[in-house]
Order: structure tokens, then sequence, then C-alpha cells
């Protein structure tokens, strides 16, 4: 369980940190803050049409791969962001973006649920959600002041850092009794 909320509050202090800087990122790229609402829009659009497939992946690979899956992927396009010159880079960052972020949201969900079933799950629910805030809330203010003495692309690059170091976690889990988290080894075990 300390494994998953550990990759968990890598994953919220990466996303954390980045996101008040996104929109000067933007800035940055020549565009006017309308483009942010309509790059915001395409990430809640793709993220919601992704949702679906990312339920029946879950069901089929597992909650643990395709959150290391998501880990690794949000750290190569944290590596990405930086290089981005366009408007139009920014709309398909978005699209990535989306798309991962709908694994994220699902895959930690019923991950979560795996995790923390049983007596007291509430308890443990709060305590996952305590950490994740508590390490987001850091990143946060912690960027705050690193952003006077860095550039805006270093802060996407600790983001990719933080991001590995999700998935990379995430390696460490092991689930108590189980092969894994798909449907079909939890199914065999059931009978």
């Amino acid at each position: 369980m300390n494994f998953f909320i550990l990759s968990q509050s890598f994953a919220t202090m990466a996303s954390s940190i980045s996101f008040p800087f996104y929109l000067l990122f933007i800035k940055n790229i020549g565009s006017n803050f309308s483009s942010f609402g309509f790059a915001y829009g395409l990430f809640t659009l793709s993220s919601a049409l992704f949702h679906r497939l990312a339920g029946t992946a879950a069901d089929r690979i597992g909650s643990r791969y395709l959150l290391i899956g998501y880990a690794w992927g949000m750290a190569f396009t944290f590596l990405l962001i930086p290089e981005v010159e366009s408007i139009a880079g920014v709309y398909l960052m978005q699209v990535v973006l989306g798309f991962l972020g709908a694994v994220q949201k699902t895959c930690e969900k019923t991950m979560a649920g795996e995790v923390f079933q049983g007596i007291k799950a509430g308890r443990k629910i709060g305590k996952y959600h305590f950490w994740t805030s508590l390490f987001a809330s850091f990143a946060v203010f912690a960027t705050g002041v690193l952003i006077d003495f860095f550039t805006i692309s270093f802060i996407f690059y600790i983001g990719s850092f933080l991001f590995a170091g999700s998935g990379i976690t995430l390696l460490f889990y092991k689930p108590r009794g189980r092969k894994g988290h798909s449907a079909k080894d939890l199914a065999a075990e059931n009978g």
C-alpha cells in the first residue's frame, strides 16, 4: 500500500508543479490566453473520450501496469513540452495529456479500490488523500520559490523526473496474495 501512495504522491507532485506554469508556457509561445481555454477544453474532451477505453484496458491489463505506463508516458511527454513552439503543438499535447489523464484517473480509482478494500477502507483512503495532497502542496510551494531561479522548461523537466519516479515506485508495489491486478487474475483467484 505504501508504494502505491508514494507513487501517486510523485505523480500528484509532478502535475501540481506544472499546471500553474502551463498558462505562462502557452503565453510564451506567443498565443493569447483564450488559447489556454481552448487547449484545456481539448484536454477535457479527449480525456472524456478515452475514459471508457481506459476502463476496459484496466479490466484486461490491470491498473498497476497502466499506471506505470501512464507515469512513463507523462515523464516522456513532459520532456517534450518545452520543445513545443506552436499553438498547434500545444493542442496536440493536450490530446495526449487528455488520454494519459483518463488512464490515470480511471486506474488510480480502480487500483485504490483493490488496495483499500475491506474494513476501514475509508480510513485508508483518507490516509492516501492526505499524503498525496500534502506532497502536492509542498511541490507547489517549492515551485513558487524555484521559478525565480529556473526557467519554465526546467519545471517541466522536474515534473518529468517525478513522473518517472512514480513509475519506478509502482514497479516495487506487489499486491498481497495476488498475481496481478487484471480481471483475468482476479476471476481465476475467485474461482
